[in-house]
């Protein structure tokens, strides 16, 4: 619809210049909206054509006529009040038709508002080389009409201003990339301008140092298993980001996980530097999801934390079910199953002595922490350095 109708524009100017059939003024006003208009549509004597004949159209639909006035026999105007935003930006078509429908003369309307001064200004750098901005529009209004932003930065106390030329488009439209020549160590001042045809708008002086906003990418091949036949364990491993690879800096991570049919996370907050983890204080067989994410740390020996990275794509995985299947088809008999847990159990007690002292040391955490150092001594497979225990009951 809308080509067609800017096409129709097109041929009617055409028509206006060659031969002055017909002219709409004023000729493609900006206007604020919830203002009124009151165009008038002149005939050429040379149609012959009364202006009782003509009607007008918005945007392909017929205006009431009830908003019209016959000014004379050659002139046709029509009255719209309290206007909307325009449809588009490119305009929306008033256009004034013959009886028989035939264009004689088209105008735009750009209806909107001046802009408002451009907000929540952020900037994030990946690997401290380059520079991605992003801000929010101050009003709806300015929307409606092509509204023009250009982000400027400078060193704060010295150097040039300069022009980001890398902007977004679409759902990035209100962002803008400065690809290389970062400065380190010294800040920059960053500000946002708005121009349209109703007006300009400058955004508040947002200044930071490139140190202060450096984040990567989410840790990469994230893969969550079993721990042997654990049922209440899961081990978490994940890749480095590929920005971590120049050893500017080094990475401190999170993790969190959640129940497949729950949507509230368990954060695991003193992961440190390692890339593995494990998840121990389970529920047997259930499904998890599991999610990292990174911030950088030590940026050229600074001591200030980088900003977090997004959570990795979600990885699901199961724990074991509870109920154990015999390794063969002959169960075990009781004495050799009397003699498996009097061993285990002197191992435990031996252990206890060793680690708790007195009745306020039995805890439920105790015994996990004794079924860690049994794992460790057995060299259980898929051990992680990190370990994490969900515990949500005493003993």
């Amino acid at each position: 619809m809308v080509p067609f109708m800017l096409l129709l524009l097109l041929v009617s100017h055409v028509l206006l210049s060659s031969t002055h059939v017909a002219m709409i003024s004023p000729q493609d006003p900006v206007l604020r909206i919830g203002s009124s208009l009151t165009a008038s549509c002149s005939l050429s004597p040379d149609l012959g054509l009364h202006a009782s004949t003509l009607f007008w159209t918005l945007n392909g639909l017929r205006l009431s006529s009830s908003s019209y006035s016959v000014v004379s026999s050659s002139v046709l105007s029509v009255t719209l009040h309290r206007l909307n935003g325009s449809q588009q930006q490119s305009g929306d078509n008033l256009v004034c038709h013959g009886a028989d429908g035939h264009v004689l003369a088209g105008s735009c309307l750009y209806v909107g508002m001046p802009p408002e001064k451009p907000v929540n200004l952020t900037c994030l750098s990946r690997n401290t080389k380059d520079l991605r901005c992003r801000w929010s529009v101050g009003g709806l209004g300015e929307t409606h009409i092509r509204t023009k932003y250009i982000l400027k930065y400078k060193l704060r106390w010295h150097g040039k201003e300069k022009e980001c030329e890398d902007y977004g488009s679409g759902e990035q439209r209100y962002s803008c990339y400065i690809p290389h020549n970062i400065a380190l160590f010294t800040p920059y001042e960053i500000w946002v301008e708005a121009t349209n045809q109703l007006g300009s708008a400058t955004s508040d002086i947002t200044t930071l140092d490139i140190l202060d906003v450096v984040t990567t990418d989410p840790p990469a091949n994230v893969q969550v298993s079993r721990v042997g036949d654990l049922d209440d364990q899961l081990t978490v491993r994940w890749s480095s980001p590929p920005e971590l690879k120049d050893v500017l800096f080094q990475a401190k991570y999170q993790i969190r996980y959640r129940l497949e049919d729950s949507a509230d996370w368990k954060v695991v907050d003193d992961v440190g530097n390692l890339t593995s983890c494990r998840l121990a204080g389970l529920q047997p067989g259930t499904v998890y999801f599991v999610q990292v994410r990174c911030n950088p740390v030590g940026i050229f020996g600074s001591r200030k934390a980088g900003i977090w990275s997004d959570w990795s794509h979600p990885t699901a995985a199961s724990t074991p079910s509870s109920e154990r299947q015999p390794s063969s088809s002959c169960d075990a008999k009781p004495g050799e199953q009397n003699s498996t847990l009097r061993r285990e159990l002197k191992q435990f007690f031996g252990w206890i002595r060793k680690h708790a002292y007195g009745c306020s040391g039995m805890s439920i955490k105790l015994y996990d922490q004794w079924r860690v150092w049994l794992q460790k001594s057995h060299k259980a497979r898929n051990q992680g350095p990190c370990i994490f225990w969900q515990l949500d009951f005493p003993f």
